[in-house]
Formats: structure tokens, sequence, C-alpha cells
């Protein structure tokens, strides 16, 4: 019976633009309701502009705009900013049953944009006090996660073709003066569905994963 439930197949969501509020409540109740048969799931989106601000709260500099929402929300980490252009996959995954920890699973993220990067010659890294991914100090993905019961939510975000300025209005993941930078000006040709693609492929290799379903609604 283990076995049968570790090579469940992954289901990919692939959903399109999405409202941030009515996905982050999706992933709520899908954990929430979750079981010990029920499948592990990358959903693939992308929202109109947003600020959503973590548990990490304290100090937190508020965006000095107001034409951008900000939303309080329950992952890890402090503030960022979620718009067009920017391939987010949220990572619902029961921890236990695939034997993996937090760190695992962080670092199964960041070595999948880190590998991406490198297919097209710029060399990127992680941080062991910021996660993220990092291409010359200047941050081009960030990730957060939240974990109920060893199954996480949330997930990560990678800068493709997107409008940077609204980094500016705030300290990115609470670092004061940090530089973001996007594929496009690394002068990478990627559009934000085949980097999205891309992606998939590796993260779901990096999970340990050789099977999987794709379905285009929650």
């Amino acid at each position: 019976m283990q076995h049968e439930r570790m090579n469940r197949p992954l289901i990919i969501r692939t959903l399109g633009r999405t409202d941030y509020l009515a996905t982050w409540q999706a992933m709520q109740a899908y954990t929430q309701s979750r079981d010990e048969h029920s499948h592990d799931e990358l959903w693939l989106t992308e929202h109109a502009p947003i600020y959503t601000l973590g548990l990490n709260r304290k100090g937190v500099r508020l965006p000095s705009r107001h034409d951008i929402p900000l939303i309080e929300v329950d992952r890890g980490g402090k503030i960022t900013y979620h718009g067009p252009g920017q391939v987010v996959i949220y990572v619902l995954l029961d921890l236990k049953r695939r034997g993996m920890s937090v760190r695992s699973l962080v670092s199964a993220m960041e070595d999948s944009m880190i590998a991406l990067l490198a297919e097209h010659g710029v060399t990127a890294a992680a941080r062991a006090d910021a996660p993220g991914v990092y291409v010359e100090g200047a941050k081009i993905a960030s990730l957060g996660l939240r974990l109920k019961h060893q199954r996480s939510y949330h997930g990560l975000a990678l800068n493709i073709d997107m409008d940077l300025a609204p980094f500016l209005a705030i300290d990115p993941c609470g670092y004061q003066g940090l530089q973001v930078t996007q594929v496009r000006d690394l002068g990478i040709a990627l559009t934000s569905e085949a980097a999205a693609q891309k992606l998939l492929d590796k993260l779901t290799t990096q999970l340990g994963y050789t099977d999987r379903l794709t379905e285009n609604t929650l």
C-alpha cells in the first residue's frame, strides 16, 4: 500500500492567470482536506499585480505605492511582489510520504531554477541566509512555503519578462536595497510559457517523479 501511494502520478495544474486570494484559499482547502490517498500537485499560474506579506512581518517596510493591492498571507518570509510575466508554481506535497525535509524541498525548488538558467549560460546561486535564486547578487526568484501536518503549499516565483518597477516600492523579501532581475534582462529569449514548461520538467525530476498528469482546472 505504501508503494502504491508513493507511485501515484504527480498532478500538474496549468491554471493561466488566477486571482491570488482565490488561489491561496484553494491551496489551503486542498491541504486541509488531504489524506494518505491524495495526489501531490504542482499548480502553475500567474497573478495580476499584488504584494504579499508573509508571516515574518516584524520591521517590514510596507509598499510606498498604493495602486497595487497588499495582502497578508500565511507563507514564510516577508514581502514580495507578483505580477504578469512571472512564473509562479505552487508546490502541494505530502513531505512525510515522500520522505522529504523542508530543506530538501527548498533545495529542489532552487536547484530546478538554477539548472534552467544554466541551460542558457547564466550562472545563478542560492543563498543560505535568504531563500531564493540570485544572479550576481540580484534576486531573480523568490520562495515561500507553509506546512500543515507535513504537507506543503505556496511555492516559487521566477521573474521572466515583467515590469520590475513595483519591486522598487518595497524591500524585496525584507532586504533593503536588494536588486531584482529577470530572465529577459539577462539576454535570454524565453517566453513565460516556455520557461514554465522547462521549469516544471526540472522540478518534477528533482522531486523524484517519473509519472505526471496535466489538468487545466482546480
